[in-house]
């Protein structure tokens, strides 16, 4: 799993059939401190995220794992809205 802020949205009107419906995000990575680097992935989004949220992304043959991404051609997926985050007793994070 990958530490990330959705930070846009990706269009694609022409696409596999299996992605239609599917919204498209742009995830970029997270370090331990909560900062920003200058790593970006587009992730389908199974649970409902927006731009500006910290998520949880899987990558691989894990991101098929989810109900909503099950067989379809996917390397990225968001799977979870981030409430918090605390390293060693010092939240790093909070919605």
């Amino acid at each position: 799993m990958t530490l990330g802020k959705v930070v846009g949205t990706l269009v694609a009107t022409r696409k596999d059939e299996k992605l239609i419906g599917s919204k498209l995000m742009i995830v970029q990575s997270v370090d331990i401190d909560g900062h920003l680097v200058r790593q970006y992935t587009v992730a389908m989004d199974a649970v409902g995220a927006g731009i500006g949220e910290m998520v949880l992304t899987a990558a691989g043959s894990s991101a098929r794992y989810t109900d909503s991404t099950s067989g379809k051609p996917i390397d990225s997926v968001v799977m979870a809205i981030v409430d918090m985050v605390e390293i060693e007793g010092q939240i790093i994070y909070k919605k």
